[in-house]
């Protein structure tokens, strides 16, 4: 098997008070794959979590100090996660402790969705919608 380095992607931030509680619960709730964790025992420099349709996130525990280069507050961030079985993963994402924001409903541009928090608070949708075509593809 050949290992290759994953085209270029844009990969959403965030940061943690429990980054390794926040990648367990991202892995056991979601289906996230842990791909990289780099820590210092429970400091999170930097973990690659990947999202098995693709793309994924990346996350480290918080700094609270005034060299802090990324000073993006926990529970501040959102994302859009295309997943394909959405009952399937809301099941999951309830039975793991997600706070339901949302239980799954369908859109008027075609997709099928739900909204939840994670442990940190931030804002987790999931939805069948793809995107639409680029122009000129």
């Amino acid at each position: 098997m050949t290992q290759t380095t994953p085209a270029p992607q844009v990969w959403p931030t965030l940061r943690a008070r429990d980054a390794r509680a926040l990648i367990r619960f991202l892995v056991d709730a979601f289906g996230f794959e842990e791909t990289a964790v780099f820590a210092d025992g429970d400091v999170v420099h930097h973990a690659q979590l990947s999202w098995p349709l693709g793309g994924g996130i990346m996350l480290g525990s918080v700094r609270e100090t005034a060299e802090d280069l990324w000073p993006v507050q926990p529970g501040s961030f959102g994302a859009y996660v295309v997943a394909d079985d959405i009952d399937a993963l809301f099941a999951r994402a309830k039975a793991a402790g997600a706070e339901v924001v949302k239980e799954p409903y369908d859109t008027d541009h075609g997709s099928h969705d739900f909204i939840v928090r994670d442990p940190e608070g931030n804002r987790w949708s999931f939805g069948t919608y793809r995107g639409e075509p680029r122009k000129g593809a």
